[in-house]
């Protein structure tokens, strides 16, 4: 068995984690700070917020910078970590097509600087985050790590997240290999729960956030599609075990859930979950995105190499990220109206 992070790193460690105020690095620096770790965050909040780690004091240090500067202002100080996580990226299908050279320098030069300052500062192990985009859109439904990438053309703005994220990989891999940093890169499928945006296109929070406000829940194209959820809480779960795991070093893993729904199922689920009086209403591709926008019938991912790693369960069924979601959009709405409870 793959050894657990306590059998690799004895004591409390000292973690950077980018893009820690986000969704997916808010939940990880809740999961370090449990453990007894001390914890560094670097974010400029540009799809993160300060709000999602407000509940920890001063108990972590927080940078609010971007990356090239924040880590740049803690190398004047001790820049040696024990774990590092680089979690910052431009995040979400409508944020991409609105902003498309942003996120190509976002995604490609914070990587590089990342891995550079680690390089320079111990070396510690290091996850990379990318992204089922990566796949592009191959002929097969079930996703497996070293399947061929097939991209549409680059005049589809859509494709350029994908190219991003697949340069990130080549980044992270390359300084594994000729400088020897311990890099993970983990490809995340459809990660869900508390503190996810649905502004960025994420469905599961435009889903919930309507149901809510009783209103009808758009479902692009015939709802046909299928993805497969997994719970944040439970993803954050692997990726220090990933890092504690030398067999992963230098390897491509998928992350994520293997279990398949498709949106109009998400959808309805969504409104039986909350007891709403929503409907769902159906969206032609054309209404919601540009001309030449391009989605994917299937997405699932191919498990067997993250469970030949590591032992990997599931705590948090849909049903329940559906009403703890709910919950946190709830408690965000009364504190943002000064309602106490």
């Amino acid at each position: 068995m793959a050894p657990t992070p306590s059998e690799s790193f004895s004591g409390p460690k000292r973690v950077l984690i980018t893009g820690g105020a986000g969704f997916i690095g808010s939940h990880l620096v809740d999961l370090h700070l449990g453990q007894g770790d001390s914890v560094v965050v670097i974010d400029n909040c540009s799809t993160g917020s300060g709000t999602n780690l407000k509940h920890h004091g001063d108990a972590i240090e927080f940078v609010e910078s971007d990356l090239s500067a924040g880590l740049a202002r803690i190398g004047q100080e001790n820049s040696r970590f024990d774990l590092i996580y680089h979690l910052a990226a431009a995040v979400g299908v409508d944020l991409v097509l609105e902003d498309p050279i942003g996120s190509i320098r976002t995604n490609i030069m914070q990587t590089d600087a990342l891995l550079e300052f680690a390089l320079k500062n111990g070396s510690p192990p290091t996850f990379i985050a990318s992204s089922s985009e990566v796949y592009g859109k191959p002929g097969v439904s079930v996703f497996s790590e070293d399947d061929d990438a097939i991209y549409g053309a680059t005049s589809v703005t859509r494709w350029s997240y994908a190219h991003t994220k697949a340069i990130d990989e080549y980044l992270g891999l390359a300084y594994g290999q000729q400088h020897g940093l311990p890099v993970v890169v983990g490809r995340f499928f459809n990660t869900v729960g508390p503190r996810q945006l649905g502004s960025y296109g994420m469905v599961l929070p435009r889903f919930v956030e309507a149901a809510l406000l009783g209103r009808p829940l758009r479902v692009f194209g015939d709802g046909k599609q299928s993805r497969c959820f997994c719970d944040v809480r439970d993803v954050v779960g692997v990726l220090p075990r990933l890092l504690g795991c030398p067999d992963a070093y230098g390897r491509v893993i998928n992350i994520g859930s293997d279990r398949s729904i498709t949106i109009l199922e998400l959808a309805q689920t969504v409104i039986d979950v909350l007891g709403s009086d929503s409907g769902i209403e159906g969206v032609e591709y054309s209404q919601a995105y540009p001309a030449g926008f391009e989605d994917l019938r299937h997405r699932k991912p191919d498990l067997t190499r993250l469970g030949s790693l590591i032992d990997f369960e599931y705590d948090h069924p849909l049903e329940q990220t559906i009403v703890d979601m709910a919950a946190q959009i709830e408690s965000k709405k009364t504190a943002e109206n000064g309602v106490s409870k």
